[in-house]
């Protein structure tokens, strides 16, 4: 069965980790509702970092209760690594090719996205019409499913408490040392 992906980050040193929340696209449209469905007044998106901790509690835990499959991809690194980075798209990629995913949706960090490009570029070009993975970065105001992994990658690089809370959708973790 394809899937999709939509990736967020989460650095805090000596950590630096990637989640990705795999979809069905039978789920898209269900999960999008259900993401826009937890919006305050006047929000545009969920930035978990910006939320009190009683709010982060609840969307935690709401998202635990998602039909959604998290994986963790983990590096150690010194500040913001870029490689470290790119050492976890690089895994992450080559599982979704695995899974004969169709589509990677990444959250955008604008002129850095250059470097995810050249790393998937890179091994996408050894599977020329094997792989039908498209890849694009999107500003996560425009996609409401890049929240899942934002919130997903705070809880889990959070420890303790906030990594059970998510722990129900989280399928695999992948440390890259």
């Amino acid at each position: 069965m394809t899937v999709h992906a939509f990736v967020d980050e989460s650095a805090r040193p000596p950590q630096y980790l990637i989640a990705a929340a795999i979809v069905e696209p039978s789920q898209v449209r269900l999960l999008r509702q259900s993401m826009r469905a937890l919006l305050m007044p006047g929000q545009r998106e969920l930035h978990f970092k910006k939320e009190k901790p009683i709010r982060r509690r609840a969307l935690a835990d709401a998202v635990a209760r998602l039909p959604v499959e998290m994986r963790v991809y983990l590096r150690r690194c010194r500040k913001l690594d870029e490689s470290a980075r790119q050492v976890c798209v690089t895994q992450l990629a080559h599982d979704l090719l695995t899974r004969r995913a169709h589509r990677l949706v990444i959250d955008s960090r604008n002129e850095q996205d250059i470097h995810d490009e050249r790393t998937l570029r890179r091994l996408l070009g050894s599977h020329p019409s094997a792989s039908q993975l498209v890849y694009e970065h999107v500003d996560s105001t425009s996609e409401s499913l890049l929240w899942i992994a934002d919130i997903v990658a705070w809880c889990f690089g959070a420890g303790q408490d906030w990594r059970k809370r998510i722990d129900p959708i989280v399928s695999a973790v992948v440390d890259l040392e």
